[in-house]
């Protein structure tokens, strides 16, 4: 079977993550390329001798070879880094959001479907295998009609506040992820959204022109809800949960916990705590997700994810920081 080639454009965090999981798992990929601004070239070649490194994205982008580009840059790079790729014609994956501006998120959209350039967003909630589950019994109709998703979405501390000022805040950087998934898990569109937010974490959150806390009502189109809750800290760890109830029955996913040991004694019933970072936790997904995008490119299959997805959960997340701002229910078709 013909490999798939692709680069890389930005080698931080996620983007080694995606690097590493091509390597060691994905045998129908060549990874031609990478590109970072910032890292250093010597230290790049030192560890991947044999991939073309460079710290400007044209040149990676530019290659012929190239079928593929995988964005992991900083947010404010995206728009940039997806442009510059479709005109390139080629296949894109790219964390999300595609941008923090709704009405330039909509024109790139519909600029890589015109070009016929695939363009999967990195929401990798989908792809962890519990939740997956959970979908596949929903659609199997082990719980009937839904009536009511819950999501619990808390990150163990806050991020740097430089972050912070630069991450479009809680919704379209944290609360997006949930957004996505509540559509995933209803297979609805959302025609509602209620938000309440509050700084209760750090003070300087609320200076950076945030809020720590988040609670948030979606209504769907045939009246049923999502209910989220986020913090930007849990002092036990990174906490994930979902429950789904229907009129036959209810799903519940719990935390992944650092071990699965239960001890029971006098004093009473003790478990390890959550993980403590996204990256382990999610650690299943990120490999799921490159898998689906890789076959998508492989068979020429529709993408599991889209960038009709990301728009609608970017603007769930406009219109939620818009409730917040203004103190009411805002409907999706203000926002549209």
């Amino acid at each position: 079977m013909k490999k798939v080639n692709i680069a890389i454009l930005g080698i931080g965090r996620i983007g080694k993550i995606h690097l590493k999981n091509m390597l060691r798992h994905f045998s129908g990929v060549n990874v031609v390329a990478v590109a970072d601004v910032n890292f250093p070239a010597d230290e790049f070649k030192k560890e991947f001798r044999d991939i073309f490194f460079s710290s400007q994205p044209a040149d990676v982008v530019s290659i012929p070879e190239v079928e593929a580009i995988v964005i992991c840059t900083p947010t404010s790079s995206h728009a940039a880094m997806i442009e510059m790729a479709v005109k390139a014609g080629k296949h894109i994956f790219c964390e999300k959001p595609v941008d923090l501006s709704l009405e330039r998120t909509r024109a790139l959209v519909e600029m890589a479907k015109a070009a016929g350039v695939k363009l999967m967003l990195g929401f990798n909630r989908r792809f962890d295998p519990d939740f997956m589950e959970a979908r596949k019994n929903i659609q199997a109709g082990r719980i009937g009609d839904i009536q009511v998703v819950k999501i619990t979405s808390r990150d163990p501390g806050l991020p740097p506040l430089d972050y912070i000022k630069n991450s479009g805040g809680l919704f379209m950087d944290m609360a997006i992820h949930d957004f996505d998934m509540a559509r995933y898990m209803m297979g609805k569109e959302v025609k509602e959204v209620y938000s309440k937010g509050l700084v209760l974490v750090d003070k300087q959150v609320a200076d950076a022109g945030d809020i720590d806390t988040a609670l948030t009502t979606l209504v769907f189109e045939d009246g049923t809800y999502a209910v989220i809750d986020n913090s930007r800290k849990a002092i036990y760890g990174y906490d994930q949960r979902i429950e789904i109830f229907g009129n036959k029955g209810m799903i519940q996913v719990d935390n992944n916990l650092h071990n699965r040991n239960i001890i029971s004694d006098a004093n009473g019933i003790h478990h390890a705590l959550p993980l403590d970072f996204f990256m382990d936790r999610y650690a299943a997904s990120y490999l799921g997700e490159m898998q689906h995008f890789i076959d998508a490119l492989s068979n020429n299959a529709p993408l599991p994810v889209t960038g009709e997805d990301g728009l609608k959960a970017t603007v769930i997340a406009v219109a939620a920081k818009k409730s917040v701002a203004e103190g009411r229910p805002v409907l999706i078709s203000e926002i549209k």
